[in-house]
């Protein structure tokens, strides 16, 4: 007599990733290393031995992005021809972009400041979408409580507008790096060097992470807590903007003049962005507990909220290690309780005792929705307020 083999739930069948892969994926794939082909040939002379392992290392990141999250295919591949477009009207002069004399398209769409305003107006735009959307979703849910409405026109152009907003803010971001070496051909620099710059990477990567998760868990009634608090950032981006001048681009100061830059702050910022989408969640998932049935269900927010804070200790985690690095290399010690270090350690502890209380104590609902919204005020004052309110060795990054 012969047993039937228990079948397998479709979810734990080992699937082979390239099995999976489809000729467009494997075209992308050709296109970023074609991509990053060119960038050695061209610029050889800016790059050492780090920065060219960092380049291909950037390559094989975004050709995982692209084939783990479909949509990010078109965003880089369309970044970067947006970014080679602003290049070629340039055409080695600043002066292009100039807002009298300057090329049209430069002046009002590709430039880094054009651009990075765009990404503002947009970012608003998306807000008001979602904020509309999610109110006329909830009102036709009071007309018609028997009937499941999951989305509308309003909602889907509101994401649509995310999409835009973000890849404005790439493209921005992408063009201030050439515009850095068109104003000081020996101190250029990646744009991630002063609070400006850090914070329109900081939108970026937190749309496109909410984005991945509306689209993963079907909760696009979830972005207009999201980008209420872009809508803040977008305020203060402005502000920091035209009260400070913190668009006009400035060589780095020596603390600075390190290719760990470009891996630290990165790493550093998806961490930041992952917290900050975890306390919005949390803020929707006190409002559901409340019994609210307009908005998804708690625990599918809490499920999204605890992967958003998992994501983000990760990459805060090698973030940390990456800086423990670079302090090594800057000042011959690894740690030296300097307050950013301090409160970059108290971030870490708060979120891994909260993966602690969640995944070991099983702790669940109302109290991890707060934990994660103060959380985050904890992350911003680690991120911000240190800069603002104490010195130390990285005081160089403040307002």
């Amino acid at each position: 007599m012969t047993t039937q083999p228990i079948p397998q739930h479709e979810l734990l069948r080992e699937k082979s990733l390239f099995k999976t892969l489809t000729l467009t994926d494997w075209l992308f794939a050709v296109s970023i290393a074609a991509i990053a082909a060119l960038v050695q040939i061209k610029l050889p002379h800016h790059m050492d031995i780090y920065e060219t392992v960092i380049l291909w290392a950037s390559a094989l990141i975004a050709t995982g992005l692209g084939w783990f999250f479909k949509p990010m295919r078109w965003f880089i591949i369309g970044g970067v021809l947006a970014g080679y477009a602003a290049v070629g009207l340039y055409n080695g002069n600043i002066a292009n972009g100039h807002e009298q004399s300057g090329k049209f398209f430069l002046r009002y769409l590709l430039s880094s400041q054009s651009a990075i305003m765009w990404q503002c107006a947009l970012t608003a735009f998306a807000f008001a979408s979602y904020l509309v959307g999610t109110l006329t979703a909830w009102r036709q849910q009071k007309r018609q409580p028997e009937t499941p409405i999951s989305s509308n026109v309003l909602l889907k152009i509101a994401s649509d507008l995310a999409w835009a907003a973000a890849f404005m803010g790439f493209v921005g971001l992408l063009v201030r790096w050439h515009e850095s070496y068109l104003l000081r051909p020996d101190a250029g620099h990646i744009p991630v060097s002063n609070l400006y710059e850090v914070f329109i990477l900081f939108m970026v990567i937190t749309g496109l992470m909410y984005l991945y998760y509306e689209r993963k868990f079907a909760m696009q009634k979830l972005g207009v807590f999201i980008y209420a608090l872009l809508c803040c950032l977008v305020g203060f981006t402005l502000w920091y903007s035209f009260s400070r001048g913190a668009h006009e681009i400035q060589p780095l100061i020596p603390a600075l003049q390190s290719w760990w830059m470009k891996i630290h702050v990165p790493a550093n910022f998806i961490g930041y962005g992952a917290f900050c989408m975890a306390a919005a969640f949390g803020a929707a998932e006190l409002i559901a507990l409340r019994g609210s049935k307009f908005l998804p269900d708690a625990a599918q927010i809490e499920e999204a909220m605890y992967k958003a804070i998992a994501v983000g200790f990760l990459f805060f985690t090698i973030a940390t290690i990456l800086g423990a690095l670079w302090a090594a290399d800057a000042w011959g010690r690894y740690w030296s309780w300097d307050p950013k270090e301090t409160w970059a350690f108290i971030v870490w502890l708060n979120y891994a005792i909260w993966l602690h209380m969640r995944l070991v104590a099983g702790w669940r609902g109302k109290v991890l929705a707060w934990w994660a919204i103060i959380g985050l005020f904890i992350t911003a004052f680690a991120f911000v307020g240190v800069n603002m309110f104490l010195s130390g060795l990285h005081s160089y990054g403040g307002l």
